[in-house]
């Protein structure tokens, strides 16, 4: 499994993510895309914390969508 069915998911995870992350913005989250660097940058550059925690944070997203059997 990888990012790139959460990137072709992006319009349907989209919801999951705000409510995470309610800091970023929908036209964050549109310009974004998905696109796992970019989002990872965004949440570190908007709640202040490092590199490696919002990529952790973003693992987390990503098994919780696995189990949500939204991303196979």
């Amino acid at each position: 499994m990888n990012w790139d069915r959460i990137e072709s998911n992006w319009k349907q995870l989209h919801g999951h993510v705000r409510e995470q992350w309610g800091k970023l913005t929908d036209d964050h989250l549109h310009m974004l895309a998905g696109k796992r660097d970019g989002l990872a940058g965004k949440i570190q550059e908007r709640y202040g914390i490092s590199r490696d925690e919002s990529r952790q944070q973003l693992a987390g997203l990503h098994k919780r969508m696995k189990e949500m059997n939204h991303v196979k």
